[in-house]
């Protein structure tokens, strides 16, 4: 239940914050709303893409192998 309160908190300040910085930049209420309902959902999809790259990457890491890019030419 902690979990789901500190989610619902953040997603509001996240929302809140969204709004407000879009307000400033536009000084239209309409267009902050419609970026502040927006922006989160976009964000929830980045999240998920940087999420699933470190999981393969820490994946890599406990496997022993390391991403191409990086190694010399004598390692690869």
């Amino acid at each position: 239940m902690q979990i789901a309160k500190k989610t619902l908190t953040y997603s509001l300040t996240h929302l809140i914050v969204a709004v407000a910085v879009a307000f400033a930049l536009t000084r239209d209420w309409r267009a902050a709303l419609a970026i502040g309902m927006i922006e989160p959902i976009f964000q929830t999809i980045a999240f998920a893409l940087h999420e699933r790259a470190w999981r393969r990457a820490e994946a890599r890491a406990q496997a022993g192998t390391r991403p191409l890019r990086g190694r010399s030419a004598v390692e690869a």
